[in-house]
């Protein structure tokens, strides 16, 4: 049974440690910002705790003692009998001690009313029934600048007002402005301190992203502390490694594909050549889709190569997509919204249209209908390509995506492809910052979810 306790005895720290991770701020410069300024923030308040609290307490004690004291020697050197001059004694007392005193007598205590400070008005109720120990009242209310106090003599009620800042400080105002004024100044030179260094983070994530969207980004330099320098040198070295290696397949795959042609042409010419017959047509049409696979696959090893990404209105792009599908030799109507809102977006405008014309070629082969639809969120735009066709098994779709694999006999065995459509298609979604994914369709075949972000 004693095994069983930690677990359940770290639920509520568990609990705890989750929630303060989703109250933490998720940028770099705000959690940076709180790892500076809480420690400063704790120590004041701690500061403010312990020596403020604490010095106010007593020197407001020592100061109301000492009204105190003033008050019970005026008390012992006055005379309380009906008649008596005192005149001499309240006027020393109003000249060094800063007291205003009448004597009122056969008068009674006036009521105790509410005070505008209430730790001061008790500090100083304990104060004078500690020393001068006669019943007494404190009154904060009837003048701002003053404080009045009324004592029962028995006879008669001794009367004193004393200035208010005679028995407060301003120490601790002047303390607790130095320490607002020397927050805000350390918060301020925080904030342009973490600035500077987190610019360079920021741009090196814009170069990362828009080299994960396909833009170019020719003008970032490395800069900020030696460690962002180092990150930014890396990923300066990695993209130019990638590009090197995309720009050598390009130029390989090319090239092959070129030396294909030149075979190609003449076994064209010599099948023009020859007698017609069943081995004829056979090597014609042979001929034919090895022309086709090298023309697929030359435009599958071009990708994207020589096209600048520019501003392309998407709503425009898939009615063009659309208008094209429909005037081709397939004769598979494509719908599409036709109230579909300006979206403009920054992406190469010739490869997003031939990832999309793939896919809906794709599904005209294996449907009779076919929809393109567009969704748009904070973060992507979603190009959905339905069709009404057999669908691919879930355990197949993502052998789908792979050069040359054709999928075709489960489909439609009389008009294989080469098996590059949805490769190529990828390969332009992905080099944009996004995907596509291959799901079952509400129109009950195949669903091509094309992801680009915004």
């Amino acid at each position: 049974m004693a095994e069983l306790n930690p677990p359940a005895s770290r639920d509520p720290i568990e609990r705890v440690s989750r929630a303060i991770r989703q109250m933490m701020p998720k940028n770099l410069f705000a959690r940076a910002l709180i790892i500076i300024v809480a420690p400063v923030f704790i120590s004041q308040s701690v500061l403010s705790f312990i020596f403020i609290d604490r010095h106010w307490e007593l020197v407001t004690r020592r100061l109301c003692n000492s009204i105190a004291g003033d008050i019970a020697y005026i008390v012992a050197e006055m005379d309380p009998a009906p008649g008596a001059d005192n005149t001499r004694t309240f006027h020393l007392a109003g000249a060094t001690m800063q007291l205003a005193l009448e004597y009122d007598p056969g008068a009674e205590l006036p009521a105790a009313a509410d005070g505008r400070f209430p730790i001061l008005e008790r500090v100083l109720r304990t104060e004078l029934t500690r020393v001068v120990g006669l019943p007494s009242t404190i009154d904060t209310m009837s003048d701002a600048d003053m404080v009045s106090m009324a004592f029962d003599l028995g006879d008669g009620i001794l009367r004193a007002s004393v200035p208010l800042k005679r028995i407060t400080t301003s120490t601790n105002e002047l303390l607790f402005f130095w320490m607002v004024g020397l927050s805000v100044l350390l918060l301020t030179v925080a904030i342009l301190f973490l600035r500077n260094q987190i610019r360079p983070i920021v741009r090196l994530t814009e170069a990362a992203e828009a080299f994960g969207k396909g833009q170019r980004a020719d003008d970032f330099k490395p800069s900020g502390a030696r460690e962002v320098r180092r990150a930014a040198a890396a990923f300066i070295a990695m993209r130019q490694r990638i590009e090197r290696h995309l720009r050598q397949r390009t130029e390989m795959l090319a090239g092959i594909s070129h030396d294909l042609r030149t075979p190609l042409t003449r076994m064209k010419l010599r099948l023009a050549m020859m007698d017609g017959g069943e081995d004829r047509e056979e090597l014609t049409r042979d001929v034919t889709e090895v022309g086709r696979m090298v023309e697929e696959f030359l435009a599958f090893a071009r990708g994207q190569e020589g096209e600048q990404p520019a501003e392309t209105d998407i709503a425009d792009l898939i009615a063009e997509v659309v208008e094209d599908a429909d005037a081709g030799h397939r004769g598979v109507p494509v719908e599409a919204p036709a109230d579909l809102a300006p979206l403009v977006v920054t992406i190469r405008r010739q490869a997003v249209k031939r990832c999309l014309m793939n896919l809906v070629d794709n599904a005209q082969r294996h449907a009779k209908h076919v929809r393109v639809s567009l969704a748009v969120t904070s973060r992507w735009i979603e190009i959905a390509v339905d069709d009404d066709g057999p669908g691919i098994p879930e355990n197949q779709r993502d052998d789908a995506f792979r050069p040359f694999v054709r999928l075709d006999a489960a489909r439609n065995p009389l008009d294989a492809g080469v098996g590059l459509g949805l490769a190529i298609a990828r390969d332009v979604a992905r080099s944009h910052g996004g995907d596509i994914f291959l799901e079952a369709s509400a129109m009950g075949g195949l669903r091509a979810r094309v992801r680009l972000p915004v």
